[in-house]
């Protein structure tokens, strides 16, 4: 589970613990850009960013429904 702090320029792993969206896929690297503040469903949040490549680089920007116990640090 990823720490409450969660703030743009942090870098996490999406798995398919985060969403259903994401069952079946491998995890992915996202590039958090914003954060939605307003209220959601308990312990599921609101994501802007970019999906990140194998050297970093931003692939494609994505806004994504995610449960917070399904985002990793990555490194």
């Amino acid at each position: 589970m990823y720490p409450e702090s969660l703030q743009p320029g942090d870098v996490v792993r999406v798995d398919g613990k985060a969403s259903v969206q994401f069952q079946g896929e491998c995890s992915m690297r996202f590039r958090v850009i914003r954060v939605d503040p307003r209220s959601t469903y308990d312990g599921w949040l609101w994501l802007e960013g970019y999906v990140l490549g194998p050297e970093g680089d931003p692939l494609q920007r994505r806004r994504i429904f995610v449960r917070r116990e399904g985002l990793h640090a990555a490194v």
